[in-house]
This record gives C-alpha cells, sequence and structure tokens, in this order.
C-alpha cells in the first residue's frame, strides 16, 4: 500500500515550474500559474483538511462535506467527525445511520451514507488507506470524477484538473472571457483544463488548490474583487469590459417549502431520537401530509431511513 502523502499547507513554496513545451511556446496556463500560486501563498486559509496531519482520509471528508456546503458550516462538523473516526476503519465499524447522524445539519445526506459506504470498501480493499491511485479512487462507492480528482491532487500531490464551480468560473473569466460556466460542466472545459495544467506534478497539484480558493475569496459568484486579483491584468473577461451573463439562466437554489426542506426535518427528529420513532412525531413536522408521505418514502428509498413494524421508523443500522 503506497504511503499517503501529506498535503502542502499553506505557505509552503510551490515546486519550481515545468519546462515549456517543444519549440519554445509557452504552455496555455504558463503566465497564470506562478501569480495564483504565488498569492494562495501568501492568503490561503488555514482550514484543517490543508493541514499535514489531516492526510489522505481527512481530505476526502472535507470534499464530501464541502459539495454544495460552505466552509463556514463545514468546520464544525468536519471537526467533530476527524474527532470520531480518524480513520475510514472507524467509521466502517460504525452503523451507516451514525454517519447520517453525525452529518447534521449539512444539507444533501445521501453524502454522509456514501462517506460511510467508501470508508467500508478503502477498509476492506485497501486495508484502510486511502488509495493514491484515480482508477481505484473512482472505482469506491459514492466517488466521482470529481472528487477522485481532488483527492489524488490534494492529498497526493498529483496532476489532476479538478474542476468545481469556483474554478469553473475562475477559468471561464480569465481565459474564456465569459461571466459564468454553463450549468453543467461540458466537455470544452474539461479540455481547457487539462490544457491549463502544469506539468510538473507538484505545481499542477499547488494550481488546482490555488485556483479554487482564488474562486472562493476573489474571484466569487457576486461582487467579484478584481483589485485584489494577481490575474486581473490579464482576465479576459475584464478586458472585454465584463459583459453580462448571456447564455442559459443560472440555476437558483430554493429550499422553503420543498420536499428537501420536509426530508431536513424528519431528518432532525430521527437524529435526536435515541430509538425508534413512532410515525405520529414524524407527522407533527410538517402540515401537508401528501409531501410528508412523499418526503419519507424518499428518504427510505434513500436508504437514509429504515422503517420497522408497527410504524416505527430510525436511523439505518446496516
Amino acid at each position: 500500500m503506497t504511503t499517503p502523502t501529506k498535503p502542502l499547507p499553506p505557505g509552503s513554496a510551490a515546486p519550481a515550474a515545468g519546462p515549456a513545451p517543444a519549440g519554445g511556446r509557452p504552455a496555455p496556463g504558463e503566465s497564470l500559474h506562478s501569480p495564483v500560486i504565488d498569492w494562495f501563498d501568501e492568503h490561503a486559509r488555514d482550514l484543517p483538511w490543508r493541514r499535514p496531519e489531516a492526510g489522505a482520509w481527512g481530505v476526502m471528508v472535507s470534499e464530501f462535506m464541502l459539495q454544495q456546503t460552505p466552509v463556514s458550516r463545514v468546520l464544525p462538523v468536519y471537526e467533530q467527525w476527524m474527532a470520531r473516526w480518524p480513520r475510514p476503519a472507524d467509521l466502517a465499524a460504525e452503523a451507516p445511520g451514525e454517519a447520517v447522524r453525525a452529518w447534521g445539519r449539512l444539507g444533501y445526506p445521501r453524502r454522509a451514507l456514501r462517506l460511510h459506504g467508501a470508508a467500508a470498501a478503502i477498509t476492506e480493499r485497501h486495508g484502510g488507506d486511502v488509495p493514491a491511485d484515480h482508477a481505484q479512487l473512482l472505482a469506491l462507492p459514492g466517488i466521482g470524477e470529481y472528487t477522485a480528482a481532488a483527492v489524488a491532487s490534494f492529498a497526493y500531490r498529483q496532476r489532476h484538473a479538478v474542476l468545481d464551480t469556483n474554478v469553473r468560473r475562475v477559468f471561464a473569466r480569465a481565459v474564456t472571457g465569459v461571466q459564468y460556466p454553463p450549468n453543467a460542466t461540458t466537455a470544452a472545459e474539461r479540455k481547457l483544463a487539462r490544457a491549463l495544467l502544469p506539468e510538473d506534478e507538484g505545481t499542477a497539484a499547488r494550481w488546482a488548490a490555488a485556483s479554487m480558493e482564488l474562486g472562493a475569496l476573489v474571484c466569487t459568484a457576486r461582487n467579484e474583487a478584481c483589485h485584489h486579483c494577481p490575474i486581473a491584468a490579464q482576465c479576459a473577461w475584464r478586458l472585454a469590459g465584463k459583459p453580462e451573463h448571456d447564455g442559459p439562466p443560472r440555476r437558483g437554489q430554493t429550499y422553503a417549502g420543498t420536499d428537501r426542506q420536509v426530508r431536513g426535518r424528519l431528518l432532525a427528529v430521527l437524529r435526536e431520537a435515541h430509538g425508534p420513532v413512532p410515525q405520529a412525531a414524524l407527522d407533527q413536522v410538517w402540515h401537508e401530509p401528501v409531501q410528508r408521505a412523499r418526503a419519507l418514502d424518499g428518504l427510505v428509498a434513500d436508504g437514509l431511513v429504515e422503517p420497522l413494524a408497527d410504524g416505527l421508523y430510525r436511523l439505518p443500522l446496516g
């Protein structure tokens, strides 16, 4: 089993950039790499999953939690999670319902089940160590292309295109010259991300983290701080006068009154209970019976709630 390489802590120096391509022509992103990485070395947030002691498991947990969830909400849950389950085997030894309970109000609780499933697979297939191989990461349950690339890059300093919403927005503005990326990641975006990767593995990993942080702190979806941007002088969107988005409407996230809100309230009752919960207790969380029943059925179908005899429900045990 490959010994995990510790993530680069904020402030550490990035490796020297690789050589330019043959013929003396600069790599497509060469003029972007140094200013963005230098900015990251100075301004990166000191987040627990970036510290050396986090290891690959800490990186993986953070990536599951950070999907569609802001850092401020993730931090306390992450700290409690890692204190309770510092290794994949520790989580795998618990019932899946305990992962759902510990997930709290982070939202999208199926992520908790997927993380539990990944922990069990890591324990069974890889001796309890998060694999470094990208293909092995991708084969874990609940791991998609983004998460596999992120863990390989951030934990093992490998060369992968890591495309989250923040990175896609930075590339859309700085290179493509548009305000926002498409609603869903396109083949053209993946091709651009690969073209922008530094040749050196360590530098590519640093670039992945730096471009993501730039999107999170400076090149934000609204009220972008171009005066703080290290690549403002070469940003295609800014140089074009910041044209307004003219593509398909951007998807907004609604919550109030949705099935997702009802599901959250039902799960909150089950998380706080110390045993099975009767149907009558769940009926109190939402006034509309059809929507409430649909939300509960969805939780059961997703494996987040386990129905028992006599109208009782609990978090899953296996």
